[in-house]
């Protein structure tokens, strides 16, 4: 179980572990030495490649448990160098490193849910994955595209789905419900698995219940903030004999009338906040997942291990809008893509080497439908391009390897392939369809060093350079829909990708009782693709902006963390993480290009915390403390967002929370807790929603 003294593997780096292949299901154990993650039975682990990243923490399901965390996106919220910004309560959208939106990869099952559609900025579609499906999250921050492709500029996060063979290889049935009185939501989620003698399968069913939110002591209630979710998966795992597994997964998630609150009449006005306009605006949400992959180890022959992956996986948007007026309008898009992923594995006297080959094509279909106001126009698309495909081919290859006795060299490097075409684009301009139709090439390096102070890996110096890379997707190039607070967004043509080069340096050091880790990182930007005004409002007055490669930049900043053992039983804990970073953009309608803080930067935030553990392990308490700065340091655009960022930025906030949990029998396990003790009013900076107050948080789980 992960407890507050791995919160300092946030900012450790990574060995390459010995690759990650499933075992048979005939008992090996699980395997764990400092720093790599575990290696489990779980055959999802052989999904992608083993990476090298200089950051990663690994969260796993008892982590979500304790925390009582109810979305993917929640799940990252104490990791340092992260910001979760929710848009609403149905939506969120971790910053990585000042990255967020197109600019951070999450695969699940080694499967990238990154599609052309995603926006700028944050979006909700990380919520669309189940957390109560979930085994683990691994997170890996900076740059890293040799490994990842497009969009790893900031980080990456690899979520990882329940194996049927469980802990004994047994069949098990398992009932969870989660609870929360301030958030006022309700969490169910039976879930069975059959283990026969070469084949597993777990099935699981889940319905989420979101009322409004009640906010701190000034706020009080939330009106039009809740939604309803559910949920259903299915993972087949055969073994075709004791080298070869097949595995079949399949993962769907419906999310019904998620509100976006800030737009409408029910948002607050909160320490100077703007109510939106808006009559109801609300987002239906579907996302399907089916997969087969093929996991080998021990090969006699050029590769040691080997993973293949087919997979289908489709993302739907509709979004029903009331305005002031009384118009209605209904727009959306259907996504359909299909991945094919081959990754190979060999250990050799030249190094760990990791190959793989890529292929991921979308398909989009989109639409408008304003009723009786609707235009020959507005039949030309939806939200992004209506009849287009994105391809992306892509080649890499990694080899860790020892140049001294104690210093390892990780190197990488991959080749991409992007073809952009959209058949059916409205011209901002004429008026008129056009049509889209280009090509990206990127070559993409990254080296990394590892020093170990002594024989074993418990003091390391490490460092490195790491480039990534997003081409411009269908988002960029066809977009026409509103983005930020009064905003409207138009097509933008002609787009070069926007490029990063991230380097790191740090030492970590475990000794005894103690664990520590303090690094910096600087992540310089070339060509950003950021958003720009053309100086001409619409019909609804709202400003008129497109995209352009002129956001040079950076982000630079440090993180340090601390855990002390006092005892067998207690630890203390302490991190922090700072950030800082400006980019080129335009401000204003005038054609004067101005250096301005990064969109939504996240402030300087602080944890720490005491756990308890009984000594027979049965039981456990914790507190905890998050405090993070006003946010204070605001782009003209952050400035204009005044339905989400009050005037002079958004307030600092301090929560303290009390949670503890004990097992009732072999069975039964349960976690209760006081969460925002202080009964603060507070958001993450550039949310569209309070957070909860005051209230008392509950988890059940009975395994039979």
């Amino acid at each position: 179980m992960m407890h507050s003294a791995l919160w300092l593997l946030a900012l450790l780096p990574q060995s390459t572990p010995t690759p990650i292949v499933p075992e048979s299901p005939q008992g090996s154990d699980s395997i764990q030495t400092f720093p790599t993650v575990v290696v489990e039975p779980a055959p999802s682990n052989a999904s992608g490649p083993p990476p090298d990243a200089t950051t990663r923490i690994t969260i796993g399901a008892d982590e979500v448990f304790e925390h009582n965390y109810r979305t993917l996106p929640e799940a990252l919220r104490d990791v340092p160098q992260v910001m979760v910004q929710e848009t609403s309560y149905g939506q969120g959208s971790p910053y990585l490193r000042g990255f967020t939106g197109f600019g951070t990869v999450l695969l699940v099952d080694g499967v990238r849910l990154n599609n052309s559609v995603f926006r700028a900025g944050p979006n909700q579609y990380w919520n669309t994955v189940d957390i109560t499906s979930l085994d683990r999250l691994e997170v890996e921050l900076g740059p890293n595209s040799p490994l990842y492709g497009s969009d790893a500029l900031g980080g990456v996060v690899r979520a990882f789905t329940r194996s049927p063979y469980g802990e004994l290889n047994t069949p098990t049935g398992k009932l969870i419900y989660r609870y929360s009185q301030a958030a006022d939501y309700h969490i169910f989620r039976a879930e069975g698995s059959f283990v026969g003698e070469r084949t597993g399968v777990l099935v699981g069913l889940t319905a989420k219940d979101f009322g409004d939110i009640e906010g701190g002591s000034e706020v009080g209630l939330q009106p039009g903030t809740g939604y309803d979710e559910s949920d259903a998966d299915i993972k087949v795992e055969h073994w075709l004999d004791d080298h070869s597994l097949l595995t079949l997964g399949h993962y769907q998630v419906h999310q019904n009338d998620v509100p976006r609150t800030h737009s409408t009449v029910d948002g607050i006005d909160w320490r100077g906040l703007t109510r939106g306009s808006d009559l109801v605006r609300s987002l239906d949400q579907d996302r399907t997942l089916t997969y087969v992959q093929l996991h080998q180890s021990d090969l006699d022959g050029l590769f040691d291990a080997m993973t293949t992956s087919l997979s289908w996986q489709t993302q739907k948007e509709e979004r029903y809008r009331v305005r002031s007026n009384g118009r209605i309008e209904r727009q959306g898009f259907d996504v359909g893509t299909v991945e094919l992923f081959h990754h190979m594995f060999r250990e050799g006297p030249s190094g760990h080497w990791t190959y793989g080959l890529e292929f991921v094509r979308d398909g989009v279909d989109s639409f408008l439908d304003k009723g009786s106001f609707q235009t020959a126009a507005d039949d030309i698309q939806g939200p992004v391009a209506d009849d287009a495909r994105y391809t992306s081919i892509g080649a890499f290859v990694q080899d860790r390897f020892a140049i001294q006795e104690r210093t390892d060299l990780i190197a990488a490097a991959r080749f991409s392939n992007i073809v952009a075409d959209a058949d059916s684009v409205r011209d901002p301009v004429l008026d008129t369809q056009t049509s889209v139709h280009d090509t990206y090439h990127n070559n993409s390096f990254s080296l990394e060093l590892e020093h170990r102070l002594t024989e074993w890996q418990d003091s390391v110096w490490y460092g490195g350079v790491s480039q990534g890379f997003r081409a411009p997707n269908l988002s960029d190039l066809s977009r026409f829909d509103n983005a930020r607070t009064n905003e409207f967004e138009v097509p933008a043509f002609g787009l070069e990708e926007e490029t990063v080069t991230g380097y790191e340096m740090g030492l970590r050091s475990e000794t005894g009782r103690t664990r520590y880790d303090i690094s910096a990182f600087y992540t310089d930007i070339t060509d950003g693709i950021v958003r720009v005004p053309t100086g001409n409002v619409n019909g609804s007055g709202e400003s008129e902006i497109t995209k352009a490669n002129v956001g040079d930049g950076y982000v630079w900043g440090w993180a340090g963390s601390l855990t002390y053992a006092l005892n067998e039983s207690f630890d203390v804990h302490l991190d922090a993480a700072y950030q800082r970073g400006e980019q080129d953009t335009f401000p204003t309608s005038a054609p004067v290009l101005v250096r301005e803080p990064i969109d939504r930067l996240m402030p300087t935030t602080l944890h720490a915390g005491v756990r308890w553990n009984a000594p027979v392990r049965n039981g456990w308490v914790e507190l905890r403390l998050t405090h993070a700065q006003k946010a204070d340091r605001l782009s003209t655009r952050d400035e204009q967002d005044t339905s989400r960022i009050p005037p002079g930025g958004t307030p600092a906030y301090s929560l303290l929370d009390l949670r503890g949990g004990w097992k009732l029998s072999s069975h039964a396990e349960c976690m209760v807790g006081l969460e925002n003790l202080f009964d603060e009013d507070y958001r993450v900076h550039g949310s569209g929603v309070n957070g909860p107050g005051r209230g008392v948080v509950l988890g059940l789980i009975f395994s039979f």
